[in-house]
């Protein structure tokens, strides 16, 4: 992480030692007493080049001493270099940041377009908290990439396609009731593909008529083939199904706050596999085996296209990517999927760059949420619904609100419960680790406190009544009159310099839990400075740290949005 200010500064450092050196070995410190950015660079290059680092350090001091916006640099123990950044460019660095739509955050995308796949749940199955991973993570990328200035399609790629299909059409016509799906389509459809599952499962159901599962999976295959083949009645199901399905997944992700420019299923690429697959044959790509289609990948076989003709997810994958590059012509796909997809998609990198493919594609891999008691499966039941944890999250931040906010009208009292309550399930999920696995808890889930949306979404609130206390007093904020004349007005400073920097980060990492730990750090900066430093009794610090209260409220909001939690006015 290197500020503009100093990305030239350490760069010449570094090629008067080495030209091809790495200089991103600057950390933000710790200790104000040890400046504001720490360089280890001296320390690291001399070890290899076997020099003394204080030397070397000492060698490169004058580098930075004197230069503007540098107000001291200066060597410390074995060879570090410590470098303090002057008020004045400070308070100048966060007023153009502010002033600037991409809040400092460099361009680094203009005129690429990236697509990132997110979400992508089953068609006929309700949205779990199994699909909040995948949601959360792939729409904070997507915001991320928006913010670095790049063109992003974020596109549901839903599971719409396939053998489940064969299998639901199989308890449609055995076991539907015909009255549950007009109350609950979802409701009845997922029921249904429960039945099936239990129909055929003589793993744990052994008592199971070998011959009667036989035949209803044979069936199912059958059906699905039919599907495939387009049978009018067996291609109307399906699209009820699907319409169905999507009208209640799109009521679940407006209360989420997540938006598409495309929602596409496996079937939208199933005309393109034929030619793909035909097409490797011929070219020699592709080898029939036993009558299916398979492709070598090293050691690893691929089936493209099964003996019956029904085509794999590698085969859609393949078409799929066509599809996105004929279309959009994308610098990058990025697939926002579970760990357990990691390996597919390794091949599937591989075949798809066989092609010749310049597109850079990048998995987005993710820990499981698990339930206490273990996995959760639809066809056990055990999962739970994200519309009741969504319900229950606000239902607890509405008595919260009410207890608090009573003199606030009703209807924005319950604005405000929906936003803190989303926000706080929004949160919790991103605020870990991707890769990490996480055990589901309900009250983790639904904190209200520490570091939590709750925390994030008041501190915003009280920048913004203080500005409107001073609009209410006459006085409208001058970020010219901005100055860093306390220690935590220097914090604070600093904290908001810092978040594009960790932005980026989080962009090159696609690590969203990254942005909410320096949106986390900027609240506790502002909350420490909100509390020890008066501002509109300020005296003759009122107009600056009325300026600063300006700039914060306006990065704040930014910090926000790139988690997609609603910026509130007041709570």
């Amino acid at each position: 992480m290197i500020p503009a200010l100093l990305r030239p500064l350490c760069a010449a450092a570094a090629a008067s030692v080495d030209p091809d050196a790495d200089v991103d070995a600057l950390v933000p410190t710790n200790n104000p007493a040890h400046g504001d950015y720490q360089w280890n660079f001296a320390f690291r290059m001399a070890k290899a080049r076997r020099e003394n680092p204080r030397a070397l350090a000492e060698r490169l001091l004058p580098f930075f001493q004197g230069k503007p916006g540098i107000r001291d640099a200066q060597v410390a123990g074995p060879g570090f270099l410590n470098l303090f950044l002057d008020e004045a460019w400070l308070a100048a660095t966060l007023v153009a940041q502010a002033a600037d739509p991409a809040g400092g955050v460099a361009q680094s995308g203009l005129g690429k377009t990236v697509i990132v796949d997110f979400s992508s749940p089953n068609v006929a199955k309700r949205m779990h908290v199994g699909h909040m991973r995948s949601t959360h993570i792939g729409h904070v990328l997507v915001l991320l990439h928006r913010a670095a200035g790049y063109t992003v399609v974020g596109d549901n790629h839903i599971g719409d396609w396939g053998t489940p299909f064969g299998k639901l059409i199989v308890a449609w016509d055995r076991w539907r009731d015909e009255a549950a799906y007009a109350a609950d389509p979802v409701g009845e459809l997922e029921r249904l593909y429960v039945k099936f599952g239990d129909a055929t499962n003589t793993k744990e159901h052994p008592e199971l008529d070998p011959a009667v599962v036989a035949d209803l999976n044979d069936r199912a295959r059958a059906e699905t083939a039919k599907l495939q083949r387009g049978d009018p009645r067996n291609r109307a199901l399906w699209e009820d199904f699907k319409s169905k399905s999507l009208a209640e997944y799109d009521t679940v992700y407006a209360r989420m706050g997540v938006q598409f420019d495309e929602v596409l299923g496996e079937s939208a690429y199933a005309d393109g596999v034929d030619p793909i697959v035909d097409a490797m044959l011929a070219s020699g790509q592709a080898e029939l085996s036993e009558g299916a289609v398979i492709l070598r990948d090293g050691k690893q076989v691929a089936v493209v296209r099964k003996k019956d003709g029904a085509a794999t997810y590698t085969a859609t994958d393949l078409a799929c990517v066509r599809y996105r590059l004929d279309r959009w012509h994308p610098d990058r796909m990025v697939y926002v999927t579970d760990v357990r997809q990691a390996q597919h998609f390794a091949g599937f990198f591989r075949i798809a760059q066989g092609w010749g493919l310049s597109t850079e594609l990048v998995h987005v891999g993710f820990g499981m949420l698990k339930l206490p008691e273990g996995t959760m499966s639809t066809r056990k039941g055990n999962v739970i619904r994200l519309v009741d944890l969504l319900d229950e999250a606000v239902a607890q931040a509405r008595a919260v609100v009410d207890e608090k906010s009573a003199r606030i009208p009703e209807a924005e009292r319950a604005a405000i419960a929906e936003a803190v309550g989303v926000g706080a399930v929004r949160y919790q999920d991103l605020v870990q680790a991707p890769a990490s696995d996480i055990v589901f808890d309900w009250k983790k889930m639904l904190a209200m406190d520490g570091n939590s949306a709750p925390y994030l979404l008041y501190s915003r609130a009280r920048a913004a009544s203080v500005l409107r206390r001073a609009a209410d007093e006459g006085q409208a904020p001058a970020v010219a009159d901005l100055r860093l004349d306390h220690a935590l007005e220097r914090e604070l400073a600093l904290a908001l310099l810092r978040f594009p920097e960790l932005v980026e980060v989080a962009l090159r990492t696609a690590a969203p839990n990254l942005v909410a730990e320096a949106a986390y750090r900027l609240c506790e900066a502002f909350n420490r400075f909100y509390y020890e430093l008066p501002v509109l009794t300020g005296g003759d610090a009122r107009a600056s740290r009325l300026a600063l209260v300006q700039v914060a409220d306006v990065a704040l909001v930014r910090a926000l949005g790139l988690l997609g939690l609603r910026a509130l006015d007041r709570v």
